[in-house]
């Protein structure tokens, strides 16, 4: 097929920046996409003019993206415009699958066979709850158990030395290297490997066998790596391996929108793209098609203020229609006000949130109010978060006052100064008389104030067991002594506050309990209702999608971003580069509004992100988004910009 038959049927919808990112085949390219801009479009077809206007064989090209998901989507786009007769012979895989292939192909060559990959986050619970207990001394929760794997996924894609895993387990506040040197070799006794070895150990082969490099480097001559942001500093190293020094390497992705640092998103690699690859080129699609102009505009100029970034701006293409809405509401009545939204809408709407836990008081409501809603990634970390396990015992403990079992583990969160020798002895006190055990505090030899403040406890959890559940949450957090113990021990609050708007519903303590595991087990089970159009998500979750309408919540200092830094000049390298990607996940929210985008601001709570949209008064201004506060969602007021600035 000549060039210009294949544009005439193909790319006649292509505009001149995706048609030049069709047309560059040979060498390294990074191709750097603004949201909204056609990027899966132009790797589809550039694949296709690769095959039938540059013969190349399909077996030449190997595209790479994150996700099964997103490799299934990719090949149904491409059997779609160009016809199922290549099915099976172009490859589109994740790195992980890659990295499978290399690690099967060596161990035929060298007539051994690999280790058993652990495919499923179940076959390494145990093994880690054991190691957790060992180390730590105490039982882990779910979100304990999470929360480490996710840290030796971290350690092992970002390749850290044992030095640095040590001081990463210090900011973590745990042995993170003794937990991770004993799982390594727990899985290295059991012949066993996980996702994240399967990378380390394909990497090796690469590296260490120039047969295997060559192989593979002949095989693929031409290499595809979409979403590239979201690659993780390993997966770059293998793709470089497989490229080679002279390899034709098409990476598409954008920096602004590199928000998986979790999972050790690498998007230093876009940045030193052109050191890493000599010759490289480097090219643009700044173009957004989803967005009115109001949103891109506003996006623009928020996406800015980042400084780990390529000089790039996005421009809108739709005309500015509705302004950008933001909503002064009170926190507490953000539920009650998105149920009527919800009651009311007509069009595709979702609801956005850094964290899943923003969304569990509306989950509530909407369940209890017979609403249709689409939950995205549901996750149950919130219900086995140690903060809400605490106030759960709290709640408890007021109707089993003689528990050593949750008295054990409460009794020094307390800000009571009571050790634990004499905690002990009060338990044992209390089960010799049949009493309860801040009773038996009158029989221990304590100092007064640490029997002053006993007694205070014992007085508050009576009064707690008659207390609505918010009344008593509020009780603990403002006046028992918990809300000091998580401020001094740097503990996030917001989950205090998510408890009391789900206890409002309830009227007493035990019914509040049992609403808590019927919303753990309504998330677990909750099938996506056809149809529905109101969808919950993360902005993680919400990523490469779009929404004719979305409103954003919980955008507040603390939350979202969740950590503000007060002054730049005394910030650490790694505070600016965690502040940063909460900019992108902000930016990556506000770009998937189609038509109306709705942000909630709260009177009494500081959003810098908010504040960050206008544009700043030192520095070339691209057009002005235009900002409509309302008093309702259907009530205009006057004009945002002249009071754009948060209160706390």
């Amino acid at each position: 097929m000549t060039e210009q038959n294949f544009l005439d049927t193909y790319g006649a919808s292509l505009n001149p920046q995706q048609l030049e990112a069709v047309k560059t085949v040979e060498g390294p390219v990074l191709l750097l996409a603004v949201p909204g801009s056609g990027k899966t479009t132009v790797l589809v077809n550039r694949l296709g003019y690769m095959i039938y206007c540059k013969g190349i064989a399909p077996e030449n090209i190997l595209t790479l993206t994150y996700t099964v998901a997103a490799t299934k989507d990719m090949a149904s786009r491409f059997n779609h415009i160009f016809g199922d007769q290549l099915s099976g012979r172009l490859e589109f895989r994740t790195i992980n699958g890659i990295c499978a292939k290399i690690i099967a192909y060596y161990g035929r060559l060298i007539g051994k066979p690999s280790f058993e990959l652990c495919s499923d986050d179940k076959d390494t619970a145990g093994l880690l709850t054991n190691i957790y207990i060992n180390v730590v001394g105490e039982f882990p929760t779910e979100s304990d158990i999470k929360n480490i794997r996710t840290l030796i996924t971290y350690c092992k894609n970002m390749c850290l030395t044992k030095e640095e895993i040590k001081d990463l387990g210090k900011t973590e506040e745990i042995d993170l290297l003794r937990i991770y040197d004993i799982y390594n070799n727990e899985l290295k006794t059991r012949s066993l490997m996980d996702y994240d070895d399967q990378m380390i150990y394909a990497y090796r082969i690469l590296k260490g066998s120039k047969e295997v490099r060559d192989y593979y480097q002949r095989l693929y001559r031409y290499i595809c790596v979409d979403e590239a942001q979201d690659t993780s500093k390993i997966q770059h190293m293998i793709i470089s391996l497989l490229a080679g020094s002279d390899g034709n390497l098409f990476m598409v992705g954008d920096e602004d929108q590199s928000i998986y640092g979790f999972r050790a998103a690498y998007p230093d690699a876009l940045l030193n793209f052109e050191k890493d690859h000599p010759g490289a080129k480097v090219l643009f699609m700044d173009k957004n098609y989803r967005s009115n102009a109001n949103i891109i505009a506003a996006a623009d100029i928020f996406i800015q203020h980042n400084r780990d970034r390529h000089k790039k701006h996005i421009c809108a293409t739709k005309e500015a229609t509705s302004e950008i809405s933001l909503v002064p509401i009170d926190r507490q009545k953000q539920y009650q006000y998105l149920l009527k939204v919800a009651g009311e809408i007509q069009e595709k709407t979702a609801i956005l949130y850094r964290d899943n836990e923003s969304i569990l008081p509306l989950v509530d409501l909407l369940e209890r109010s017979s609403v249709p809603y689409t939950i995205r990634s549901a996750d149950m970390a919130f219900f086995t978060n140690r903060v809400v396990i605490d106030i759960i015992n709290m709640l408890r403990f007021a109707f089993v006052p003689m528990d050593e079992e949750i008295f054990m583990k409460i009794y020094f969160k307390f800000q009571t100064y009571l050790s634990k020798k004499d905690a002990i002895e009060m338990c044992r006190i209390a089960e010799r008389n049949h009493s309860g055990i801040l009773d038996a505090a009158e029989f221990v030899d304590i100092k007064g104030h640490i029997l002053g403040n006993c007694r205070s406890l014992r007085t508050h959890f009576k009064n707690m067991a008659n207390e609505t559940p918010y009344k008593a949450i509020n009780r603990i957090e403002k006046f028992m002594g918990y809300g000091e113990y998580l401020i001094s021990n740097n503990i996030d609050t917001n989950k205090v506050f998510i408890l009391k708007m789900l206890a409002k519903q309830e009227q007493d303590i035990p019914s509040f309990i049992n609403r808590l595991n019927e919303l753990r087990m309504i998330l677990q089970e909750k099938k996506n209702v056809p149809g529905a159009k109101l969808i919950l998500s993360t902005i993680h979750s919400s990523k490469g999608l779009e929404y004719d309408n979305v409103y954003m919540i919980d955008v507040i200092n603390g939350v979202f971003p969740n950590k503000v830094i007060r002054n730049p000049e005394k910030a650490t390298a790694q505070e600016k580069k965690n502040y940063e990607e909460e900019r992108r996940i902000f930016y990556v929210g506000i770009t998937r509004a189609k038509d109306k985008l709705t942000i909630f601001k709260y009177a009494d709570k500081q959003s810098t992100f908010i504040q960050e949209l206008k544009p700043s008064s030192d520095k070339p201004k691209p057009p002005e988004p235009k900002f409509t506060p309302k008093t309702s969602y259907t009530t205009a007021a006057s004009s945002y910009l002249s009071r754009m600035r948060g209160q706390r």
